[in-house]
């Protein structure tokens, strides 16, 4: 989901503020992501690996790791990370565990090489595909203007969690490419949507209906750009991090105004979810700094960062359906 955010009992400059500096230290982060590969151990075991178990009459490879693309070369580094990792653990006094090919020396299961990754991905997918059927689709009726955009934030979270368990389960370029572009969809979904229910734009007026298909332009046109630009031009995770963060600070900052002036309104509980969602979220992005080696070979900064975003998902489609109803009863008063 996009995520939102909302005033509650910090400012929402500071929280702005701490979005920002999140987003720089994510940039900004130091990244040794190649002192595995340089050990010279390592590639003289993946020689002697690849000698011994890849020539004419190859080790056999069980099923479901062909399945998973897996291949007598991918076997060999696979196993020789770990033997490594074994290694430097062991000696005396231990050596710190390094990365290798810019992750973590992962314990796979089932042939996926990030597990947990892949668990909390499949939790954030059903998260947004309760929200769709559970949620929008049942509680929300039809002639609601918003409900055919939270209908397309459903479909577009259940997409870019798919790709992020594709991607957590085989790291190839492919993967990695769909998994970013997914999700940078979906967090320039979130800054299309967010204007069209903070200044009401989806009520039906003529003005207001052409503003909307100015904007969908507009927004399509952002993310036709940003493909191509890095596609065509430069693959640059940089820039990529630093356009998600802007769109999620333009989109928390309309969230925070929109929450506070509906909590100052109605004073019902539910008009300050939103603010809690961006605590929450943006307490389980930290944990990306934190960039630890996984627990148990299979648990890491990341993978938490996954499981953190669950609840909050959870809870921001149950303020949408609030939302709505009370949206949707106050029309009718007018009307009345």
């Amino acid at each position: 989901m996009g995520t939102k955010r909302f005033r509650s009992s910090i400012p929402s400059s500071s929280c702005f503020l701490l979005f920002m500096v999140l987003g720089v230290l994510l940039l900004c982060s130091p990244v040794a992501a190649s002192i595995g590969d340089r050990l010279p151990e390592f590639h003289e075991c993946v020689e002697i690996c690849k000698t011994e178990n890849c020539g004419t009459n190859p080790t056999p490879i069980p099923l479901h790791r062909r399945l998973l693309l897996w291949t007598c070369p991918s076997e060999c580094d696979y196993t020789c990370q770990h033997i490594i990792t074994s290694r430097r653990q062991s000696s005396s006094p231990p050596e710190p565990i390094v990365q290798f090919h810019g992750k973590w020396p992962f314990y796979r299961f089932l042939g996926m090489q990030e597990p947990f990754s892949v668990l909390f991905s499949l939790g954030n997918f059903y998260a947004h595909y309760d929200g769709l059927y559970n949620k929008i689709l049942t509680h929300i009726p039809a002639h609601y203007g918003m409900r055919p955009f939270y209908i397309g934030l459903a479909y577009v979270g259940m997409a870019s969690w798919f790709f992020s368990a594709i991607f957590h389960t085989r790291d190839f370029r492919v993967t990695e490419e769909l998994d970013y572009l997914a999700a940078g969809g979906n967090v320039l979904y979130g800054l299309y949507y967010t204007p069209i229910r903070v200044f009401e734009l989806y009520k039906k007026s003529p003005r207001k209906r052409s503003v909307v298909r100015v904007w969908t332009a507009v927004c399509l046109g952002m993310y036709l750009a940003h493909v191509c630009y890095l596609k065509v031009w430069r693959w640059d995770y940089g820039y990529n991090m630093g356009a998600n963060v802007a769109c999620g600070a333009v989109q928390h900052l309309m969230w925070s105004w929109f929450s506070w002036k509906r909590y100052k309104k109605s004073g019902r509980l539910w008009a300050t979810w939103p603010g809690m969602v961006v605590a929450w979220v943006m307490l389980a992005m930290s944990l990306e700094l934190l960039d630890f080696a996984p627990l148990g070979g299979m648990l890491d900064a990341h993978s938490l960062w996954h499981a953190g975003t669950i609840g909050p998902a959870v809870l921001f489609y149950n303020f949408l359906v609030k939302d709505a109803q009370d949206d949707i009863a106050g029309s009718e008063r007018l009307k009345a």
